[in-house]
């Protein structure tokens, strides 16, 4: 088994078709071997004892290698935006059509319009963007006044490990990936981190707050665990 170093630390490579690089991770906190393979971006990463020696590691891999390809295979198909394809908006799959000019917008039956002349994926993630601003800052607007706590700034991000979060200063950040989720979901999110104004902790006085201002989170939690990566299966430029 081929062993590189690469920026970020040690790689094992798994041969095969398709060749699949393992990120090792040495920890003094590790009492055993395990590998983790994400389901947003098919990362796979074996995780060690600090002392333990390299062999041990490749031995226990290649012991792993069907369960390793078996979880990539499973993973959902990544989509690139285009001409004819489907993709979420608010909950809903919409597909994307040609339209007369340059405006990105919902059609009537269920279409999201497009310029047909310019690169789609682009477009779409524009879209979805200045969505997300939209229906964000409306419901953070409307659960901070229900709680009497003015928030800072609003920022939107590509975030892959959370859909939001909440600074000690006030400022609240959001994946703009909810504006293809379910609208309850949406506002669950906003919720959440609204609800870290007065809560700053997930502590049960935290939860109290979350469900005064959204009875119904649990389902959309559930959501999210169930669904939520599916969002990140759609691929936009950087």
């Amino acid at each position: 088994m081929e062993q590189r170093m690469a920026k970020g630390g040690e790689r094992l490579v798994l041969a095969g078709d398709p060749v699949i690089e393992v990120c090792l991770r040495r920890s003094a906190q590790t009492r055993r071997l395990s590998l983790r393979v994400s389901q947003l971006d098919g990362r796979v990463t074996l995780s060690m004892p600090k002392k333990l020696k390299l062999q041990a590691a490749e031995e226990f891999l290649a012991e792993k290698a069907d369960w390793v390809r078996g979880h990539l295979s499973a993973r959902p198909r990544e989509l690139d935006p285009c001409l004819g394809s489907m993709v979420p908006v608010e909950g809903r799959d919409r597909l994307i059509v040609p339209g007369p000019g340059r405006l990105v917008a919902l059609t009537p039956d269920g279409g999201l319009q497009v310029a047909p002349n310019r690169p789609v994926a682009p477009q779409v993630a524009g879209f979805l963007k200045a969505l997300a601003r939209e229906r964000l800052a409306e419901a953070c607007d409307r659960y901070a006044h229900r709680l009497g706590r003015p928030y800072g700034r609003l920022t939107l991000r590509d975030t892959r490990s959370r859909w939001g979060s909440c600074t000690s200063s006030g400022n609240l950040m959001f994946s703009w990936r909810l504006a293809m989720a379910p609208p309850e979901v949406l506002d669950y999110v906003a919720a959440h981190e609204v609800a870290h104004l007065q809560e700053m902790n997930h502590s049960e006085a935290f939860w109290q707050v979350v469900e005064g201002l959204c009875p119904d989170y649990r389902a959309q939690r559930r959501w999210l665990h169930s669904a939520g990566t599916d969002l990140h299966m759609i691929r936009f430029p950087s």
